[in-house]
């Protein structure tokens, strides 16, 4: 009944005040249209609004970034279904499916589903944030080190290494050309070059939305662009009939799936709704009869990804509130609007600042909501989008994917590597390889060896430190078993 009562109080706060509730309004609406812009995503616009938040209280400041944080997650969807452009990182599985659903005139569907998903993942993660804040973080941060993390992202890469590709061992040369180029740069522990070739601006590694935009977004214009050439090109159809109930409730089991792994994974600090999406995606593969019809237009791969990253929205508040642990990047810089008004996030904010808690736990749920009922809205809009003719439609999106890649450092060599990661795409695709286990290994392969050279360390540099960690044990041998049987079957199809 605390619970309730605090939740009741927290929204009369929110929207009694005319101010807070234009904050409101306006976090929800700028969330969604930069979380759908390439390369200038959610962060852009928080980075923005950053030294503007001091002259607003400390409720209404961190209020507008947890709004901005639930609706630029989802935003992204929309031009990665429409377009093969994902708005953000955690975006890229939602690709895999949706813009092949958009190719066979499924565009509304996928775009409903993303919709009603990305809702209904992120509202059920706002409850579970609320009832269960304090308890959730302090288990997490005690069973869930570098040692775990690492193995959660070797069992995601062994899960997920054939999506989209003609044969097993074509997923796994994508999977490994992606942790390839996650290596370029500097060593995270000794701070050794690799792979820089002279360059001082490999030295920082390539960026991943210049290569997310090249392999998704530029390699499709050039497909599409040969189809053209040689008179095979159809335009997609048009299409806003939106996913039945009866379609949305077959998938159950996939949405509460995606909702415990999304909201898992966003407790992890400096995890967040990125591996959340991989690891949503990975197990509605993992545990379907059909895996085959993944990254050729599946509905579930759309339902799984926005479910999950959605979900971890809610869960990457909690070590921020309990502990004072920033979950990822936006959540690290709302600990910055705490400090400008003499603030600390953490324990104490629960019994110094309850009014401000439960403000913006009810900000976070209704945020959640609103998709559901702007994103009904833009979906019918937006769709019609696709009715402009190729030879239009084109140069308008390598103009957006430009920018976005630009954007994102400043730097015209992104923009080069958006182009060159594009052509490499067009081709591989061509061979059968997959651009989404590129992706894949690519963004899962830094996170990785970030985990695992801390853990490492924090094993004093013993592989036996694996074993006295069930959970990190469990995982590794999940991953084992799964690649095993990965290779068992491409043995044994082949024989048969």
């Amino acid at each position: 009944m605390d619970v309730l009562n605090n939740f009741i109080g927290g929204t009369i706060s929110l929207f009694s005040d005319p101010i807070g509730v234009l904050i409101f309004l306006g976090g929800v609406i700028g969330g969604m249209l930069f979380g759908a812009i390439p390369g200038v995503s959610m962060l852009t616009l928080a980075a923005i609004l950053l030294p503007f938040t001091g002259h607003l209280s400390a409720e209404h400041g961190i209020m507008l970034f947890s709004v901005i944080y639930c609706t630029g997650v989802y935003g992204g969807a929309i031009t990665a279904i429409l377009f093969n452009i994902p708005g953000a990182p955690e975006n890229a599985p939602t690709a895999f499916d949706g813009y092949p659903m958009t190719r066979k005139g499924q565009a509304g569907k996928a775009v409903g589903a993303a919709v009603m998903c990305s809702a209904l993942g992120g509202t059920v993660s706002a409850v579970i944030m609320m009832v269960a804040t304090a308890p959730i973080a302090n288990w997490a941060i005690r069973a869930f080190g570098p040692p775990e993390i690492f193995a959660l992202v070797f069992f995601g890469l062994a899960v997920a290494s054939s999506v989209g590709a003609k044969s097993f061992w074509k997923g796994w040369l994508s999977v490994l050309v992606g942790l390839l180029i996650s290596v370029v740069g500097l060593d995270p522990v000794g701070g050794i070059a690799r792979w820089d070739f002279g360059m001082p601006y490999l030295l920082a590694g390539i960026h991943f939305i210049p290569m997310i935009l090249g392999f998704f977004a530029v390699s499709e214009i050039f497909v599409q662009a040969e189809k053209k050439v040689i008179g095979s090109y159809e335009a997609p159809k048009i299409s806003v009939d939106f996913p039945t109930l009866k379609e949305l409730i077959a998938h159950k089991v996939a949405v509460v799936r995606s909702i415990f792994i999304g909201f898992f994974c966003g407790i992890l600090p400096g995890i967040g709704a990125t591996l959340a999406a991989f690891m949503g995606y990975n197990e509605a593969v993992r545990w379907s009869k059909n895996k085959e019809e993944f990254g050729k237009g599946k509905m579930e791969g759309v339902i799984s990804s926005e479910t999950a990253n959605n979900a971890a929205t809610g869960a990457a508040m909690i070590p921020l509130l309990a502990l004072g642990l920033p979950g990822g990047a936006l959540t690290a810089m709302m600990v910055g609007v705490f400090q400008m008004h003499d603030m600390q996030p953490g324990p104490l904010v629960f019994l110094l600042s309850p009014d401000l808690v439960w403000v913006v736990f009810a900000a976070m749920f209704f945020a959640n909501l609103s998709i559901l009922l702007i994103g009904w809205m833009e979906t019918k809009t937006i769709i019609n989008l696709l009715r402009i003719p190729f030879q239009f439609l084109a140069p308008l999106i390598l103009c957006l994917a430009t920018v976005g890649s630009y954007a994102v450092r400043g730097l015209v060599i992104d923009v080069i590597v958006m182009f060159i990661a594009g052509a490499v795409g067009f081709f591989l695709r061509r061979s059968g390889y997959s651009v989404a286990g590129i992706v894949l290994g690519l963004i899962l392969g830094g996170i990785g060896e970030q985990t695992f050279a801390q853990a490492m360390q924090m094993l004093h540099f013993e592989w036996s430190g694996f074993i006295g960690r069930p959970i990190a044990l469990a995982l590794l041998i999940a991953g084992f078993a799964a690649l095993v049987g990965s290779i068992y079957n491409a043995f044994f199809s082949k024989a048969r």
